[in-house]
């Protein structure tokens, strides 16, 4: 509209945007193993194994889950970032969570639409933005950093990626200032170095009604302390967790089958007729083979193991 007041709408972690914009994020898909973000600018190109990809021409205008050809004719796919891609692709400020403790962490925490979550330290914002996304349209999250250049960077992550309007982000020590709300949440996550310090503004900062609290530790040392402030301060339903995942690699493999008994035997005593075509397939005839293909899990040689405990309580309504 010629002289009046409008705003371009881009895409966001929380509402799915069906084409790519200038100024969006959009996450590069090369392979399962092999993927990245990109911020999505007019007259911008970005180099990949399989040759360039020219923002104006190649991106903007298309559909997210588009097919992009690249300049030597390789081609990848152009995907609408999710907090579960933020997470496998962000850039590491710091040690980040994943999505097997993410995925848990909501879940204990009893998380909805609507819910109010304090969380100290901000960190990558790898949970944040999973955080987000759940307590959205009408929740909010209250994030802590005690870093100054690391909460910058966050406040200008949630800007770009359309969520600034769900979160706000304060600069800090949550170990001796807080969170700076009171009696408004309904859940407080802490991952932190010294957890049971902060465990009296977490109490302060859940609703008078009640709430969930969850602190991240990697070393056992620390929930022992934590669990400690936590019955100090009146916690109760304490309990710790430690999430560890298995993958399995499915496979074709042949194994030798076993030598019991003579073939012609099996043959006679089964009625096999080796001139009748339709028993040319059956198991006997497999038998004499020697190896039998079937599919297998395997477990990867290489597994995440140790990532750190997982301890949740619930505040006394008493």
């Amino acid at each position: 509209m010629p002289g009046g007041n409008y705003k371009i709408v881009t895409m966001s972690f929380v509402e799915y945007g069906d084409t790519i914009k200038d100024g969006d994020t959009a996450i590069v898909f090369l392979g399962h193993e092999s993927m990245f973000p990109v911020k999505v600018q007019h007259g911008t190109v970005t180099q990949t194994k399989y040759g360039v990809i020219r923002h104006s021409t190649d991106l903007i205008g298309k559909k997210y889950g588009s097919k992009v050809t690249c300049s030597k004719g390789g081609w990848v796919f152009i995907l609408h970032p999710t907090p579960e891609l933020w997470t496998m692709n962000l850039p590491h400020r710091t040690q980040i969570l994943y999505s097997t403790d993410i995925s848990i962490i909501t879940m204990m925490l009893e998380l909805k639409p609507g819910s109010i979550v304090c969380e100290s330290g901000t960190g990558s914002g790898s949970l944040s933005h999973a955080l987000i996304r759940t307590v959205a349209p009408t929740g909010h999250l209250y994030t802590v950093e005690f870093h100054q250049q690391r909460a910058e960077k966050a406040r200008e992550e949630f800007r770009e990626h359309g969520v600034e309007h769900l979160v706000t982000v304060t600069n800090q020590d949550v170990c001796k200032n807080g969170f700076g709300v009171s009696n408004i949440a309904d859940a407080v996550f802490l991952d932190i170095p010294s957890p049971w310090e902060a465990i009296g503004h977490a109490k302060s900062a859940l609703k008078a009604e009640g709430g969930r609290i969850c602190s991240f530790s990697p070393c056992i040392e620390q929930v022992q302390r934590t669990c400690l402030a936590m019955e100090e301060y009146g916690f109760t339903e304490i309990n710790t967790l430690e999430i560890l995942l298995r993958v399995y690699n499915v496979r074709t493999i042949s194994l030798q089958i076993p030598d019991l008994g003579k073939a012609a035997e099996d043959n006679s005593s089964s009625g096999f007729d080796s001139s009748n075509p339709s028993q040319q397939s059956s198991p006997c005839a497999n038998l004499q083979q020697g190896t039998v293909q079937f599919k297998s899990g395997v477990p990867l040689r290489e597994v995440v193991g140790h990532t750190g405990y997982l301890t949740f309580a619930t505040k006394s309504l008493v």
